[in-house]
């Protein structure tokens, strides 16, 4: 691009806004990345003096919902910085606020893209193979029809291929046995599109498969996926704190703590969700990166540089283009 990527950021979306969110905002501002902060002119010109700012005090909280946030909160620095997506002035927009709320804005403010019903949110994962999956959906439609996972599946495919880099990105579908007639009914009719559809499809995947880069991009509904990621957030943390306990508890344990502490350390690393900062909300016109709530300064700076990427990549431009060329599921 011959410009900086502009990218809006909610300052007061998330559990450490907005000191931790203007933090990892300033740490991705460089050349070809301009963040915007959005939040209380006063307080954010103290904390990023020099950086462009749009004043929007108020703040949709954590526990608000979608609807009533809609309704109320039209003026929140969530909801102004998806208008500037909308209006042209950002590229895309960040935020670790509420997601219900986000993706309500997204649509209120941003919209659809043509044929897209179910906007679905592209989570990435770390390998075991040393690469990245993509898990879609990860917690935008609880509820969905095998027309809508196929649909998902076009989507992640289009992003392994934009983002990622992946030449020919293989889909799977995420299931409880590898055979294509184990699941419910959900999954065992996306399993019949899949097939016809004329993506990769290598077949159904279990959730111990999310790790080891069994497929490039792996579909499920969002209740499903959400599951998964917190169950594979979950299990990753105590792992690591009882590794720690047992190697502190001895002096033989804390000899080896320091012979393996590197190898530790780049493990925790790689599978650090901060490492790779957010997630697309995918199928709208604009681009949208969704934070975890409890995001650090590292993890809102890599979402910031991630939406840069997505920008720079033509995600959403590939995306209209690819669903154009595929039949749009029934309203719902």
């Amino acid at each position: 691009m011959t410009r900086a990527v502009r990218v809006a950021v909610d300052a007061l979306g998330g559990d450490r806004a907005p000191e931790e969110i203007v933090a990892g905002a300033l740490a991705a501002r460089m050349e070809g990345i301009e963040p915007i902060l959005f939040g209380p002119r006063a307080q954010l010109e103290r904390l990023a003096p020099g950086v462009e700012i749009v004043d929007a005090p108020e703040s949709v909280g954590m526990d608000e919902k979608p609807g009533e946030a809609v309704r109320t909160k039209r003026a929140s620095s969530l909801f102004a910085a998806c208008r500037a997506v909308a209006d042209g002035s950002a590229d895309a927009v960040i935020s670790a606020g509420n997601t219900g709320a986000f993706l309500a804005a997204g649509l209120v403010e941003i919209g659809r893209l043509r044929g897209v019903h179910r906007p679905a949110i592209a989570v990435p994962l770390p390998t075991t193979r040393g690469g990245v999956s993509i898990l879609i959906d990860g917690g935008a439609n609880a509820d969905a029809r095998p027309e809508h996972l196929l649909q998902f599946a076009h989507m992640g495919t289009v992003f392994a291929q934009d983002v990622l880099g992946v030449d020919d990105p293989s889909v799977a579908l995420l299931s409880i046995g590898e055979e294509p007639e184990k699941g419910n009914r959900l999954v065992r009719e996306t399993n019949d599109l899949l097939a016809g559809a004329g993506l990769r499809f290598t077949g159904n995947v279990e959730g111990r498969d999310l790790l080891l880069g069994t497929a490039d991009v792996m579909v499920c509904d969002g209740f499903t996926g959400n599951v998964a990621l917190k169950t594979l957030e979950g299990g990753l943390a105590v792992a690591f704190a009882s590794l720690r306990e047992e190697v502190t508890a001895t002096l033989r344990g804390k000899v080896g703590g320091l012979l393996i502490r590197p190898a530790a350390r780049r493990l925790r690393e790689r599978l650090n969700p901060d490492t790779y900062g957010g997630a697309y909300l995918l199928g709208l016109k604009g681009l949208v990166v969704i934070a975890h709530g409890n995001s650090s300064r590292t993890a809102i700076e890599n979402a910031v540089r991630l939406a840069a990427r997505g920008v720079e990549g033509g995600v959403v431009a590939r995306l209209a283009e690819s669903l154009a060329a595929e039949p749009a599921p029934a309203p719902s």
